[in-house]
């Protein structure tokens, strides 16, 4: 990661205090009745600088672990434990990919008020092996010496060569689209890490 230059401060990512989930959605005949997977994303890590009051010269990082990916919604077990092997071991192949990256290319912000701003970020995403272009929106509420974040963007996951799952014989298959929703909380740090 690039450093940036003047008077950045560095915050980390509070996972536990954070949300950040996918939602994946029933298609085909099925869709009116089947289930429509919520999926939390459990074990992840990020880092944000930018200089504070107009979060200029921003720069995001994250890095997700692919096998931490758990389902939020009440199923049956064994449904359950074979939609938990199938996003592993076919979706995300998690032992071959184990890490899903983000690293953001350049980030605009305009302050709604003395402490909210909206932010459009751009950057790099890698999945499953595969690099692609990634912009999304937030929304972002300053305190004294950490941040709240929020926003939702939607991943097709074609783009990345990802097959889409099928589940239960075949008989319930999901959508292209994700629709990844996140509230993070920054917490600011003392000093920034070295790269």
């Amino acid at each position: 990661m690039e450093r940036a230059t003047g008077t950045c401060v560095h915050y980390q990512l509070d996972a536990k205090a954070s949300q950040f989930t996918v939602q994946a959605f029933a298609n085909g005949l099925m869709a009116a009745v089947a289930h429509s997977p919520k999926i939390a994303i459990r074990d992840w890590q990020g880092e944000v600088r930018f200089v504070p009051d107009t979060l200029g010269s921003a720069l995001l990082r994250v890095r997700i672990k692919a096998n931490s990916l758990q389902v939020l919604d009440e199923m049956r077990d064994d449904d359950r434990r074979q939609l938990q092997r199938v996003m592993n071991d076919e979706v995300l192949e998690a032992a071959s990919f184990p890490e899903v990256r983000f690293d953001s290319s350049e980030i605009s912000a305009e302050k709604l008020n003395e402490h909210l701003f909206r932010v459009r970020v751009n950057g790099k995403l890698m999945l499953r092996g595969v690099t692609g272009d990634l912009t999304f929106n937030a929304q972002v509420a300053m305190g004294v010496n950490s941040f709240r974040a929020y926003g939702e963007f939607p991943l097709m996951q074609s783009d990345y060569r990802i097959p889409i799952a099928a589940i239960a014989g075949g008989t319930l298959r999901l959508r292209d689209e994700l629709k990844f929703s996140f509230y993070v909380v920054g917490r600011k740090q003392e000093s920034a890490p070295n790269d």
